[in-house]
């Protein structure tokens, strides 16, 4: 009987935790919902951003998804083609 109440708990702990992190990534997406100007986003702009959040943590980053530099832009030219070929290699 005490084997049983343990896989039961157990079972209801895992569960817990699951939720727990979805809850936590849609926390996330809502706090990064702001402006440029740091303001909190309202409306349809929140809801946006929020799914555009959660479609990113969801996907798995690509080597043509990290390919920016240090600013943020995305690196293009000779740059762009040697950080492809280090990150595909590393890949491997």
């Amino acid at each position: 009987m005490s084997k049983i109440a343990t896989i039961c708990f157990g079972s209801l702990l895992s569960v817990g935790l699951l939720f727990a992190q979805g809850a936590s990534a849609a926390t996330d997406c809502a706090a990064l919902a702001v402006s440029k100007d740091g303001k909190p986003l309202t409306g349809a702009a929140k809801a946006a951003s929020i799914k555009k959040c959660e479609k990113t943590a969801a996907a798995p980053m690509g080597c043509a998804d990290k390919a920016i530099d240090k600013n943020g832009k995305p690196l293009a030219g000779a740059a762009k083609n040697s950080f492809m070929k280090k990150c595909e290699a590393d890949a491997k």
